[in-house]
């Protein structure tokens, strides 16, 4: 059984930063995508970042292209985002997900994420 187990986020103020990290277990961590998504009250739930099972190709949302980092450690079966510069725009819940079944695949944006952590508010106000 996948589990993902989400940590950082909370209250920032505008262009200021914060780190989330994702902890994963219960398969090989190294074999598969990890991303990192978002939902706003309102809206549907948004891709933020990817990367592939390698570490080594990103993708990242318009919205946030240049302010954040997805980052994977293969070794301690993490995956996190740094987020910098901020806006209230990007007030939402974030989640962790998992690429349901390893493709090996560069094309991290269109991977299935089967696998969700518990999401953690993050809210971006003065």
């Amino acid at each position: 059984q996948v589990q993902l187990e989400e940590s950082g986020g909370g209250l920032v103020q505008p262009v200021g930063s914060l780190r989330r990290s994702c902890a994963a277990s219960g398969r090989t961590f190294s074999s598969y995508a990890m991303a990192w998504f978002r939902q706003a009250p309102g809206k549907e739930r948004e891709l933020v970042a990817a990367i592939n099972w390698r570490g080594g190709t990103t993708y990242y949302a318009n919205s946030v292209k240049g302010r954040f980092t997805i980052s994977k450690n293969n070794a301690e079966s993490t995956v996190n985002l740094q987020m910098n510069s901020l806006k209230p725009e990007d007030t939402a819940v974030y989640f962790c997900a998992a690429e349901r079944s390893a493709s090996y695949s560069d094309n991290v944006q269109w991977a299935t994420y089967g696998y969700w952590g518990q999401g953690t508010q993050v809210t971006v106000s003065s």
